[in-house]
């Protein structure tokens, strides 16, 4: 039936209607509040209280809104597990479970006493009320890393910590139900434990094996997205399964697909994009929909309820916050960006309240049902989650934003960065997206517009040739652009390949060059050629080789070889910086192997700049080369080579290339040529090399290592 504007009535029932009425509250809502400093957040939570059943019902808080705001708290704990720097995390485990522990018990002391000594409520109702405000939900999160502080150690002792006190208090929930049903006993709790191992088990451990076959398999970018969706849904639906709540296997499924979605991919940007967009607005405005301000005046009670409520859970997640601050020495916007990111109650609180108001203990003498949490309970919830928003939302984008501040101000004082400006070598399609991924993968995270993609073109080509070019340097446009990073297109007419790259080199004053061999060629003796004699003649860039057996996002660990004198090269720190990238951006693992001097150095920078990494000390090269012999299936090798007549040169390199075709031919491998000079070069790095001590690596972390 056609839509009647002479029979509307509310709450609204047309689908095309619904859906325009929601996309306006999401489009308004950030461009109307963030003029006057307000986070659009809060801003969606009360539009949907505006719009929803308890406020003008203009929208009804149907199936439709409920399952795509469901789908927005999976993305948001998704997210939170899939942004978050696995190098990070497991270094900061303790911190994040002290965190976890300080913010489930300090609430849930402070909830229980409220509740079993002011309240009155019995034993049973006040240990599922105290474990209503040891969970918190990651509202802000996504404001959080809009700034660009989710890499920040609170942000990540934050997340942790929210793993873990959300799987404490679903499962003080998961007992409580049982105590309340008389099915607590020895085969309860084993069938508990059986089952959450089992779940997180199969997440964590299968759940990586299945994305890594499927990402080596499937190089549509729509079928890569709905696979992730799929991976979200799937985990959630099997911690529900297991007795716990869906967002942990949210969370857990974000840590699985981790180091299969690097963080500068364009699937990583999909995700991201469509999550904020979309998913997480509707999750806000249904929250707000559950927001219902009359009930706060029909009753005392509820008014005294809800008071005890944002004492227990406020106080408590501030305490908490606190606490972790003083214990690991953070600073005072760090402690008040752990406070403002763990001080939102909402999705596991909601959920804890509903299945307690649904649990019927017993009946009273009028007939009235005793509810193992009451209606009291359900309405102070409510305003828990209104309150507990906005301080989450206000708090944690001024701190966020003090912190921002704080590191482009430590990025930027005494530092003149070099222009970062990257060529690739684009001449077949099939190197394309695969050079490309390389490029996003080893830039700054602050360069988005200075990578250039470059095809020469033999004079005498014809047009379809032209054309070709074309298509090529199109498609690698389109594949930066979805990443957001701007890629420009170069076109060189040249009778030698060789000259026209060099002399675009010199004209866009290029730092690194990235070079793709063909899967199947691998290094012929003409590339080789042009290589030795032609590329590596550019003593002041940073030279690339890439052999691409399969997609980088499918690489568990990296083998970085470095020969022994590298570290008195110009061009080593900025080199290095670029294999720091690697590993930080895809989440591999990086083994290094060098001689213990160079060892030394790199386990200082790794204690100012951290990426999951091992050490191996080799004192010969060739001891290196049987250990790259033996590189296993998902695994890479990296090369750090050096120009001949540089310190670090020795006559072995000369063979490389036969080496790598002969014993990996199926690999993935990058070969790094460091310059040898450059007009820029930093007055820190050439002193610290005439110091065997390297007393000045942390002025050389602060200039490169950004």
């Amino acid at each position: 039936m056609l839509l009647s504007i002479h029979n509307l009535s509310l709450p609204l029932e047309d689908p095309v209607l619904k859906f325009l009425v929601v996309l306006i509250i999401i489009l308004s809502a950030p461009l109307l509040l963030n003029k006057i400093k307000v986070p659009h957040l809060l801003g969606l939570i009360i539009a949907g209280a505006i719009i929803g059943p308890n406020g003008f019902n203009v929208l009804s808080r149907d199936s439709s809104i409920v399952v795509t705001g469901t789908t927005g708290l999976l993305y948001i704990m998704f997210l939170a597990g899939l942004e978050i720097d696995m190098g990070d995390f497991k270094k900061n485990k303790w911190k994040s479970l002290t965190f976890g522990l300080y913010t489930f018990i300090v609430p849930f002391v402070l909830g229980f006493v409220g509740s079993y000594y002011l309240l009155g409520f019995s034993f049973l109702t006040s240990v599922l009320f105290a474990s209503l405000f040891s969970s918190h939900t990651l509202i802000a999160y996504p404001l959080v890393s809009k700034l660009g502080v989710a890499k920040n150690l609170a942000v990540n002792i934050t997340v942790g910590g929210t793993m873990i006190t959300d799987v404490l208090a679903l499962l003080v929930l998961a007992v409580v139900v049982g105590m309340s049903q008389g099915e607590v006993g020895s085969e309860f709790w084993i069938k508990l434990s059986a089952s959450v191992l089992a779940f997180g088990l199969v997440v964590l451990l299968v759940f990586p094996i299945i994305g890594r076959w499927f990402f080596k398999k499937v190089d549509d970018k729509i079928s890569q997205y709905i696979f992730v969706l799929v991976m979200i849904y799937l985990a959630a639906l099997l911690a529900e399964l297991a007795g716990v709540e869906a967002i942990i296997g949210a969370f857990l499924a974000g840590l699985a697909l981790n180091r299969l979605i690097p963080h500068t991919s364009s699937l990583m940007n999909r995700v991201e994009f469509v999550g904020n967009a979309i998913f997480i607005p509707f999750f806000l405005i249904s929250v707000g929909m559950l927001i219902d301000f009359k009930v706060f005046f029909k009753s005392w009670e509820t008014i005294q309820v809800a008071s005890v409520m944002l004492v227990a859970s406020i106080l408590g997640k501030y305490v908490a916050a606190v606490l972790t601050q003083k214990t690991f020495r953070l600073t005072k916007q760090e402690g008040k960006l752990i406070f403002g990111l763990s001080s939102a109650s909402a999705a596991a609180t909601l959920a804890a309240v509903m299945v307690g108001y649904n649990i019927i203990l017993s009946e009273s003498e009028s007939g009235e049902p005793v509810r193992l949490l009451n209606e009291h309970v359900l309405n102070g919830s409510i305003l828990l989650i209104l309150i507990s928003c906005t301080i989450s939302s206000f708090i944690s984008m001024a701190s966020a934003e003090k912190i921002a501040e704080a590191e482009n101000e430590d990025t930027l004082t005494g530092n003149n960065h070099e222009q970062e400006n990257i060529l690739l070598t684009l001449n077949y399609e099939g190197m394309v997206d695969k050079t490309v991924n390389l490029g996003l993968l080893v830039k700054n995270h602050s360069n988005t517009e200075n990578m250039f993609g470059l095809n020469v073109i033999n004079e005498d080509k014809n047009e379809s040739s032209i054309k070709n070019a074309e298509k090529i340097l199109n498609y690698a446009v389109n594949t930066a652009s979805a990443a957001d990073v701007k890629l420009k297109p170069l076109t060189r007419y040249d009778n030698d390949v060789i000259n026209g790259i060099n002399n675009v080199v010199k004209e866009q004053k290029i730092t690194d060059l990235i070079i793709g061999l063909e899967d199947e060629k691998g290094f012929s003796a003409s590339f080789a050629d042009n290589l030795y004699n032609g590329y590596l003649q550019n003593d002041d860039i940073n030279i690339f080789v890439y052999h691409a057996a399969q997609p980088l996002s499918t690489v568990k660990r990296y083998l970085v070889m470095i020969p022994e004198n590298a570290h008195l090269e110009s061009g080593f720190f900025h080199s290095l910086a670029r294999v720091w990238n690697i590993g930080k951006n895809s989440g591999a693992v990086i083994s290094f192997y060098a001689p213990e001097n160079i060892i030394t150095i790199l386990k200082k920078i790794i204690k100012k700049v951290n990426i999951e990494a091992d050490f191996i000390v080799t004192e010969a090269w060739a001891d290196a080369e049987k250990k790259a012999e033996k590189i296993k299936d998902n695994e890479g090798l990296i090369l750090i080579l050096a120009k001949r007549g540089m310190r670090s040169y020795f006559p072995r390199m000369r063979y490389i290339p036969d080496f790598l075709n002969t014993k990996l031919p199926n690999k993935n491998y990058l070969l790094i040529y460091p310059y040898s000079k450059r007009d820029n070069d930093n007055t820190e790095i050439r002193s610290v090399r005439n110091h065997d001590d390297f007393v000045e690596i942390g002025n050389i972390i602060k200039k490169i290592f950004r």
